[in-house]
């Protein structure tokens, strides 16, 4: 680990509050720059505490913490202790997914719309029941992904080559705006965010988050961090790109119906042209030109699917029973806008 000379940065979000013994020890040791105690408690793979203790060593590889040296990015007993982590995550989102099989089956029902109305679809229910207060805790949630829109999907590049690389290329490039600052889309998000009166700060509702939530950002570090889990990582961007285009309509849709003003209409008005041309590039040259280079990597690929169909039914239902119970999905409540919500 390389430290040199110079103030701990202050440019990126506070560290969070603990929510367990393992998540204590991470964020005490950055918090006071001193080691990090060697042997961790067990805890649930999908628990608040190993969740969020793993959120904030992977953020570490992102924009960091106030007041955090930088240098701990590459603490060697915090990257044993996040590679222990990791593994009891990554059990787990094996022994819960499917049995594997071929890509082709894994996205033929990805590729179908619901006929009728679908009780378990977050986006149906914001469509026709959500109220403006659902939907911003809903952006609140998915701010951890993104204000860093596409960043963990970019690992990948260099562990791709030839078809598959130039794809993903081409579909990063219009995630980052196309060469345009004002198009780059975490920050059409955060215009999202401050047209629903929502602070629109980088990491700023780590703290509202739920395990459930933190574990669909934590999925992307993982399987972008690891060379090893290339293809996992490839096979949850196609599944983000095949389900976008019509999860960005019914949600552009409800936030016209419940007047949550242009730009954060605008945001999902946008993924609905630019994500369905994605989404044939992803599973044509993305998937097709990764199989065709490494045809063993077909698991994974599915893998990636899987897993990300589990971690997204699993924030689901946490969001819908939460909202039909009345209750707030979030562990802490937004309160009023910051600002008026435009009509």
């Amino acid at each position: 680990m390389i430290r040199e000379e110079r103030p701990p940065t202050t440019t990126g979000p506070p560290l969070p509050t603990a929510r367990g013994p393992v998540s204590h020890a991470v964020i005490a040791a950055l918090a006071e720059d001193r080691p990090l105690t060697p042997r961790l408690p067990d805890a649930d793979p999908y628990g608040d505490d190993l969740q969020l203790a793993l959120y904030v060593l992977y953020e570490l590889h992102y924009r960091g913490f106030a007041g955090v040296d930088d240098a701990r990015e590459w603490d060697p007993v915090l990257l044993a202790a996040r590679e222990r982590l990791e593994r009891s995550y990554l059990a787990a989102l094996r022994a819960d997914t499917g049995t594997g099989g071929t890509v082709s089956a894994a996205f033929e029902d990805l590729l179908v719309e619901p006929a009728g109305r679908d009780p378990s679809s977050v986006a149906q229910y914001l469509q026709y029941e959500g109220e403006l207060r659902h939907l911003r805790e809903y952006a609140a949630l998915r701010s951890l992904y993104h204000l860093k829109e596409a960043d963990p999907h970019a690992w990948v590049i260099p562990r791709l080559q030839g078809r598959s690389k130039a794809a993903m290329v081409a579909v990063e490039y219009d995630e980052f705006g196309a060469g345009r600052a004002e198009r780059v889309h975490a920050r059409l998000f955060a215009e999202l965010m401050a047209g629903l009166g929502l602070e629109a700060g980088y990491g700023g509702y780590l703290d509202h988050a739920p395990a459930e939530a933190l574990a669909t950002v934590n999925q992307m570090s993982l399987f972008g961090l690891h060379r090893a889990l290339r293809g996992s990582l490839v096979g949850h961007f196609a599944w983000v790109e095949v389900t976008s285009s019509p999860g960005s309509r019914r949600l552009a849709e409800a936030l016209r119906r419940t007047g949550g003003g242009p730009a954060a209409e605008f945001f999902y008005t946008e993924h609905v042209e630019a994500d369905a041309v994605h989404e044939q590039v992803v599973r044509r040259d993305v998937v097709g030109g990764l199989l065709e280079d490494h045809p063993d990597l077909e698991a994974d690929v599915v893998f990636g699917v899987e897993s990300t169909t589990l971690l997204e039914n699993r924030l689901g239902a946490h969001l819908l029973a939460s909202w039909r119970s009345g209750r707030s999905a979030l562990r802490a409540p937004l309160g009023t806008p910051a600002r008026p919500v435009p009509q």
